[in-house]
């Protein structure tokens, strides 16, 4: 066997796009992820009608250059391969952003400049945040936090490991649909039912992959974190979404949850975790443990692909 036949070419351009996420962040222009926004978003215009039909076939449409890219990506083979999944890897992942976002939120509270915190925190949620007080923002820049590191990090990794190119594109571009479309609104409550749909089946296993990444994160805490997410994550709205912010509240030791208001009306959460509410001084850890479970994960995804390529006939 020769020294390439035994590189795996995904594992490798897996860390190095986790490399090259953690050195630059994401791409400064042309971000594919927003040029596919832009893709998305013209289609919709072409397709939409109040019908879950229209939304199941905008998302095929939507989709359809996307997969295409994946499986002509999965096609390559040797260093060529390891570069397509670098790349994709790179501009799929968002930790860094995340982290900067959330630093920048932070410094805004100490700064006591609530109302640039509470602008700044829209970068991270679709909530309103107009009337929100300092610890409100907080929590709110917590729970993103929390919800992206499982959709922009650890979903990334687990769908690349699995599928290779292919799952990285369809994941992040799934996720970017049901951003776009998977509001309880008038206009996408039944449209945007295939995107929500899509997204909720794509980010299930990541979402409870990054529950057992935050409790292998905080070893100490790690049965309260799985207890949490298993108890108080099942009444939340989102089916990942809710496991994931509760393991957060747990590792942070700290409560998230409660009453949060979006254009389309107010929803009374169920509280997650037995901490006091989050501060600003919780930000930073949030970020910290946030930055922990994504190398954990990528951890975890290697030795995935080293195990599946061990047992491998």
């Amino acid at each position: 066997m020769t020294h390439a036949s035994r590189v795996d070419a995904v594992s490798l351009g897996l860390a190095l796009g986790w490399v090259a996420d953690l050195a630059l962040g994401d791409p400064r222009r042309g971000h594919p992820v927003a040029l596919f926004g832009t893709w998305a978003g013209w289609v919709e215009a072409r397709t939409h009608r109040d019908s879950r039909a229209a939304g199941i076939a905008t998302e095929a449409l939507a989709l359809a250059p996307v997969v295409a890219l994946g499986v002509a990506a999965g096609r390559l083979t040797g260093p060529s391969s390891t570069l397509a999944t670098a790349t994709l890897t790179w501009t799929a992942l968002g930790g860094t952003s995340l982290g900067r976002e959330g630093r920048a939120v932070h410094d805004l509270l100490a700064a006591d400049d609530l109302t640039g915190a509470r602008t700044r925190v829209r970068h991270l949620v679709g909530r309103v945040t107009d009337d929100l007080e300092a610890d409100e923002v907080a929590r709110a820049a917590v729970e993103s936090i929390a919800e992206n590191t499982s959709d922009a990090v650890v979903g990334t990794l687990v769908w690349g490991a699995a599928l290779g190119p292919l799952g990285i594109v369809l994941h992040r571009a799934a996720n970017t649909l049901d951003a776009m479309h998977g509001h309880r609104t008038s206009r996408y409550a039944r449209f945007g039912w295939a995107a929500a749909r899509l997204d909720d089946l794509l980010g299930w296993v990541p979402a409870r992959a990054t529950v057992l990444a935050t409790a292998s994160a905080v070893p100490l805490r790690a049965l309260e974190v799985v207890r949490t997410a298993a108890r108080d994550g099942r009444a939340h709205p989102s089916p990942n979404a809710g496991p994931v912010e509760a393991g957060f509240a747990a590792a942070l030791g700290i409560r998230l949850g409660g009453r949060t208001v979006y254009a389309s009306g107010a929803e009374d959460r169920v509280v997650m975790g037995s901490g006091p509410a989050p501060t600003v001084a919780d930000l930073p850890h949030a970020i910290t443990l946030a930055r922990r479970v994504g190398t954990v994960a990528l951890a975890g995804a290697l030795a995935g692909r080293l195990v599946a390529r061990a047992l491998r006939p």
